[in-house]
């Protein structure tokens, strides 16, 4: 029979019964059983980072033996799981090599579309698979997309987890950074606080106006007096803020 799909390759000959599964588009990764015993396999090539479209591979199932676009048999199967394994390993060996957010946020836009794709490739062949329990090549390429799929699933997760440490290093390293500043503004407001009485006096005594004979003559008194109030604002200051960090 002719079909009038253009995506179905020209070597197909499909039942009526699977012609009428299929619409215009490709769909997602299905496994199609025909009345008369055929079967069709509908997969996809392994995703392509950026491209949300899905290229469509077919194997077909004529009740004797399978069919793929390049000919007979599953050759075309095997190598697409080659070349998913080759993906997943690509990836695996970019997560290893990642040390940046953005790195790893470029790996997981990759992996999650790798690792769907994976899954539902090893659906497809599960429930055909099932249909043709006897069919030693169909079980291989079963149990290889299924070492794909949980490859790709590791991945994914790995990424994530990955990005998950990298986010809580860096709000570690900038929580640490905010208590060293924290510490060192505090100690400038004490030094600053010391001298604080001394500036005052240094500014009242500066100034064009006729001061007191006893202040003139005390200058020392004055000095060692601000540096007493001095030291009374330092330790006020840091015993309250001593008792604040033993409360929190």
């Amino acid at each position: 029979m002719v079909h009038e799909l253009p995506y179905l390759p020209n070597n197909f000959s499909l039942e009526a019964d699977l012609l009428d599964q299929l619409s215009s588009r490709t769909g997602c990764q299905r496994c199609l059983s025909g009345v008369n015993g055929q079967m069709l396999l509908v997969l996809h090539d392994v995703p392509k980072p950026g491209i949300p479209e899905r290229k469509a591979l077919f194997f077909w199932y004529d009740t004797q033996r399978w069919h793929g676009a390049d000919g007979p048999g599953l050759q075309s199967l095997v190598h697409l799981l080659d070349q998913y394994a080759k993906a997943i390993d690509q990836q695996e060996a970019v997560i290893d090599d990642a040390d940046t957010a953005k790195e790893i946020f470029e790996l997981i836009r990759q992996a999650g579309p790798l690792a769907r794709s994976s899954r539902n490739l090893y659906h497809a062949l599960l429930d055909a698979a099932a249909r043709f329990p006897k069919d030693r090549d169909l079980r291989s390429a079963r149990d290889r997309a299924h070492e794909n799929e949980r490859a790709a699933d590791l991945l994914y997760a790995d990424a994530r987890v990955t990005l998950e440490f990298i986010r809580a290093e860096r709000a570690e390293e900038q929580a640490k950074s905010s208590d060293r500043l924290a510490r060192l503004g505090f100690r400038l407001n004490l030094l600053a606080g010391f001298f604080l009485p001394l500036v005052a006096l240094g500014g009242l005594m500066g100034m064009n106006v006729e001061l007191p004979k006893f202040v003139m003559n005390g200058f020392w008194m004055i000095f060692l007096g601000g540096l007493l109030f001095g030291v009374l604002i330092l330790f006020i200051v840091g015993y309250k803020t001593g008792e604040s960090s033993e409360e929190d």
